[in-house]
Formats: structure tokens, sequence, C-alpha cells
């Protein structure tokens, strides 16, 4: 009895503490004969909305955008009765109904717009998820998550494309030498409806004797990015082929623009690779660098936090890893950020960005932690690689004098022209102009030569010598540039451009009115390096002449450039033969890159050569000059509040707002 008696007290310990360690759930002991307390599991926290779509303060949103995403950090229970998912706007603005539904893994819930659309101009929307909860815990939400994003003046119109698939696409390909225990991954340059992306639509073949593998897809809003994850690793020395097809559309509703057919016709996307004998190496994902860096005394109160991953299989991290369950802050060791966004960087897929919903607050210290373990951050090979242990850093908030953009400008209408020709047009010469977004003018139809839409016999004075395909539409003053193009050069038309214009003119206002900063190169920013911040010349014209300028974002995906100069901005040169790019580093993006020009911007006059950013100018922009067959590349946008914009052989691709 006495032995008994002994024992007890230890076994008590040890089925309370196994109760703890397994989730119990509470009940009477039948061999102490006491009511032991439920306890949750020790790793239970409330469910987290990781990325939402249209993005937190997105301005130059289509009106028809009818679908409102909003990502978790978990599989979540139906958002039904008390759970909701709303979107609003002011009076006199009618807010929207819709339906609420979750993709198959129940990681996006969707708002599709059914009533009160589609939306309605230069207005802005607020989105709501409240009272959702996790599927697996039953917890919910800590609080509602809200956000806003305001509509331009113009429908969406242009496809959807992919940017970058891994394993790479190869022409003619197939790309050799690929691990056998990669999964399969494409980047969307804008975002994607989810449930489009799905077995159906994004599928994996191979020839006989080879069987077709089994897989699961994802998709994750915000990185713009779908994952084909075979169930077994692929044979070895064997070809497959990658398809997405048609089915595939943005949140407009605008089916792929593929690599299966011309511009502006729909197509499936379809590449090829060959497996090695090997596969990926194994080895545990770390933290290689963190921004602020830990132990910063000096963080400004709008910083983003950012990590950057050390990935020994070569591979890129799972996006659907990377969430604000598994990469968070928490203030002074207590309360947590709420995070806007928490995203990994499409073009590297190894930076991870904490963007908070609220300013950080001064004097106070912050704790990120990104969690490691099975449940943790993981790469993309098959099985997954996983960080060892969490990854825990600190940094302290001051109140900076001049803190460096962390926002982009609102871009409003104007966000979804590759080129704007002000009161004078748009001008083409050459057979491989291609824009990748809309272009315009406020002057009338016949200022826009050598193009073509999607439009029924919408085109506008092309030559066999002069053609250029627009992936959007053509916005001009009346009169329609012919009888079989009756929706274009049409007083809606007219309209929507007059306010692109405005917002054009007001971005470039606001960009103006930044504080200066500091001219780095004397004028010339060839073969520089620069971080983050606001550059002005001080004899009013930048030029990027005789080398390459690199924007480096030192790992902060949300990092932003402006560049303001009071006349002319040259790209390419001396003289017309000497292309020269810019180079995005360490996570830059080319949506938060801005030229800022008082007369006219000059762009690779030679082709060739890459430009970045949205360039806004008062007296028009000249893109290459006629003769020139060699592409000229532009990741922006080139908009002109007065003069014409003239292009030789010249891709826009602009980036989504």
């Amino acid at each position: 009895m006495n032995r008994l008696q002994n024992i007890r007290p230890w076994l008590a310990a040890f089925m309370v503490a196994s109760l703890v360690a397994c989730g119990g759930s509470g009940g009477r002991d039948p061999v102490l004969g006491f009511d032991t307390p439920p306890v949750p599991p020790a790793a239970a926290v409330p469910p987290t909305v990781t990325a939402v779509a249209p993005a937190p303060g997105a301005t130059g949103v289509a009106t028809n955008n009818a679908l409102i995403t909003a990502a978790f950090s978990e599989p979540m229970a139906p958002i039904t009765g008390a759970a909701t998912f709303t979107v609003t706007c002011a009076a006199p603005c009618t807010s929207p109904t819709g339906t609420v539904s979750l993709d198959g893994a129940g990681r996006i819930a969707t708002f599709t717009v059914t009533g009160g659309g589609p939306l309605a101009v230069s207005t802005t929307y607020t989105a709501t998820v409240a009272g959702a909860t996790s599927l697996a815990t039953g917890l919910a939400l800590a609080s509602p998550y809200s956000w806003q994003f305001t509509t331009g003046a113009a429908p969406d119109t242009t496809r959807p494309r992919v940017s970058l698939t891994v394993p790479a696409t190869s022409t003619p390909g197939p790309t050799t030498g690929v691990a056998t225990n990669s999964a399969i991954s494409a980047v969307f340059t804008e975002d994607m409806a989810p449930a489009s992306l799905n077995a159906s639509t994004f599928t994996l073949t191979c020839f006989p004797p080879c069987v077709a593998p089994a897989g699961t897809v994802t998709y994750s809003v915000g990185n713009e990015t779908a994952v084909f994850t075979p169930a077994t690793t692929l044979a070895a020395n064997t070809t497959y082929v990658a398809t997405i097809t048609t089915g595939a559309t943005d949140l407009a509703g605008n089916a792929l623009a593929g690599n299966q057919a011309p511009l502006p016709a729909a197509s499936d996307y379809i590449w090829s690779f060959t497996t090695s004998a090997v596969v990926a190496p194994a080895g545990n994902v770390s933290v290689l660098s963190t921004n602020p860096a830990s132990g910063a005394a000096a963080v400004c109160t709008n910083a983003t936090v950012n990590a950057t991953f050390s990935v020994p299989s070569g591979l890129r991290m799972n996006p659907a890893t990377v969430n604000s369950g598994t990469f968070t802050v928490t203030r002074n060791g207590g309360a947590a950020v709420t995070a806007s966004t928490v995203l990994l960087d499409a073009a590297t897929g190894r930076i991870a960005t904490f963007t908070p919903q609220s300013p950080l607050v001064v004097g106070a210290t912050y704790t990120a932690r990104i969690k490691g373990g099975a449940a943790g951050v993981a790469d993309l090979a098959v099985p997954a690689n996983t960080m060892l242990a969490d990854k825990v850093w600190s940094f302290t908030v001051v109140d900076c004098a001049v803190p460096p953009p962390q926002v982009g400008v609102p871009l409003g209408s104007a966000a979804l022209f590759g080129a704007f020709g002000g009161t004078a047009g748009v001008t083409n010469q050459g057979l491989n102009t291609v824009i990748n977004g809309s272009i315009g003018t406020t002057a009338v139809s016949t200022a826009v030569t050598g193009f073509h839409d999607a439009g029924p016999g919408c085109t506008y004075t092309e030559t066999p010598l002069n053609v250029g395909t627009v992936n959007g539409l053509i916005y001009t003053a009346p009169p329609p540039p012919t009888v079989a193009c009756p929706s274009e050069g049409t007083a809606t038309t007219f309209a929507i451009a007059t306010q692109a214009r405005a917002d054009a003119l007001a971005a470039y206002n606001a960009l103006v009115a930044m504080p200066g900063g500091p001219d780095p190169g004397a004028g010339n920013l060839a073969n520089l390096t620069l971080a983050p911040g606001v550059y002005t010349s001080n004899a009013g014209s930048f030029m990027i002449q005789g080398g390459n300028l690199t924007l480096d974002a030192q790992g902060n995906a949300n990092a932003v450039w402006v560049f303001q100069m009071a006349t002319s901005l040259t790209v390419g040169g001396p003289g017309a033969a000497f292309p020269s790019s810019i180079i995005l580093a360490n996570g830059a993006r080319a949506r938060n890159v801005y030229w800022q020009v008082g007369s006219a911007a000059t762009i690779n006059a030679g082709g060739g050569g890459t430009m970045v950013g949205t360039v806004i100018s008062q007296s028009g922009a000249a893109i290459s000059t006629p003769g020139n067959v060699t592409l000229v590349t532009v990741n922006g946008r080139v908009l002109s509040l007065g003069a014409s914009v003239t292009m030789v052989n010249t891709v826009i691709n602009v980036p989504a707002p």
C-alpha cells in the first residue's frame, strides 16, 4: 500500500504530461479517481490569413475582377454561418453580393461576385474575413482580417502568362539533367483564379512505357505560383511533358496565353524536361541571412521583415509552407504582429517577406521566428527537406527621419497600361512588338499606328512591315479605328484613357514630391549597384551608359527605388550601338521601380537590352529606333503625359498592380 501511495504522485504527473503531449481531452482517471482537465494540443495556435488578392492597398484593380481571394496558414472549415467573407464599399457604391468557396485543400477562400458587379470605377473596397475556423483544431482567427483595394477605370483583358517554370522551359527542349525528386512549378504574371489550377489544368505526362505520375496541384495566392507535386519520385532518364491548359484563368476570367499560339489568342503552356539518374541532394534548409539583421538597433517603422534561405537541394522553397503560421513576428516577446502578407519571392523562390499590417512601434523590440521541423518551412524536393530548428532573431525600431519607401506609388487606372501616349498617341515599327498589357492615348484612334488587339477588326493602321500585338485593349478618343471595331474609339474608352492620364499625372506629382536623395553616379548610373531608396539627379538628367545598373533589394522583396530627374532619361549608349540593362537582384521587383522624367525618355536607341520599372515622362518616350531588329524588353510601363510613345520591335511586360 505504501509503495502504491509512493507511485501515485509520479503516475499522476506522468498521465497529465502524456495528456499535454498528446492533446488529451480530459476525463476521469480510473486509477487515481479524479477528473483531469481538458488539455489543448501544445502546438495549437489560431489560424492566420497569409496572403490575399487583390493585394492590400492595390490600386488600378480591374473592374471585372470578379474573384477576391484569401489564403490561410492551414486548412479551414467551410466559411458559413458565423464565419463570413464580405466585400463592401461606401455609399453611393452598392456593396457586391457573392458566394464563398474553399479550394480542395481548404487553404484558399474565394469570394465570387454574383451581384453588384462589375466593380465600380475608381472605388475603394474593403474585404473582411471573420470567424473562419481551423479544420483541425476548431480555433478561429484571432481577429477579423480586413484589407482594402481600389479599382481603376478599365476592365482587365490582358491574358495571364507563365513567366518562369521549374524545371526551366528551354527551346526547343527538353531541359536535361532534372533531379527525379523534384516538384514541378510555374510562376504566373498575375494572380490566378485558385480553382482554375487543378489536376485537370496542370498535368504531367511521359511517353510509354513510362506511366504518367499521379500528383497534387497547389496554388499559392500572392506568390502567383502553382506546384505539381508527384506522389513518388519520377523515373530516371525519362522525358516528361508538363502542360498548363487554357482552363487556367486570372481573377478577371481571362484564359492563359501560353506558348502554343501567337498572342492575343489563348493557348496551353507546354514544356518538357528529361530526368537524370540522380536525385536532388538531401540536406536541411537553413536561413542564410535576414533583413533586418539579428540585433539591428535602427529599424524604421515601415520596415518589412525578410529572410533568405539556403537550400542544399538546389531547389526552390515550397511557397505553401512559407506563411504567417511558419513566419511570425512578436513585439517584446508578447503580442503577435498581424501580417498584411507573407510571401515568397517569385524570381528566386528563396526570399520570404513578412509585411506588417500596421507600422512598427518606435522603441519596441521585435522577435521574428521561422518555424523548423516537420510542420515548418520546406523546399520543393520529394520528400521535402525542412529546417532542423526554429530560426529566431530580434531587432529594435527607431523613428527614422526619412524612412526609405516600402510601398510603391499608386498608379490607379494607369496600372493596366504598358504604354500611354499622353495627348499624342502610340506608334510601333517592326514585326515583333508585343505589349502584355493595354495601350492608350487621349488622342483620336488614328494617333495609334502599327498595332492590333484581340477585338474583332481592331487594327490600328498596320502595314506589312509594322505589326504590333496588344495583349489587352487599346483606348483612344473617338472615332473607332475601323467600322469593324465598334467597341473601341468610343466615348467609354476615351473616358478610361482620360482617367488613366489623370492617374499617371497624380503618380508623377507624388514622385516629384518625395524628398530628394543622392546622385551616386554624377548622373550616370551605369556599373552601379544601388540599394533601395530615392535618387535625384543634381544636373537634372540620368543616364545608364557604358554598362548595366543593378538594383539590390538586399533580401527585401518590398524594396522600392525612385529616380527623380528634372529633364531627361537616356538608357544605352553612348551612341546607338551599346544597349544597357537593369538587373534585379536579391528579391528586387520591377513593380517597385519608378522613373520620374521631367522631359523625354530614350531607351536603348540601338535596340537590345532590358529596361525595368514604370517610366512616367512629361514629354514622350522613344524605345529603340527604326531599322533595329534586336528586341528591347521593358519589364514595366512607359507612360507619357504629353507627347507620344514610339517603339521599334519592343516587348513590354506590365507587372501586376
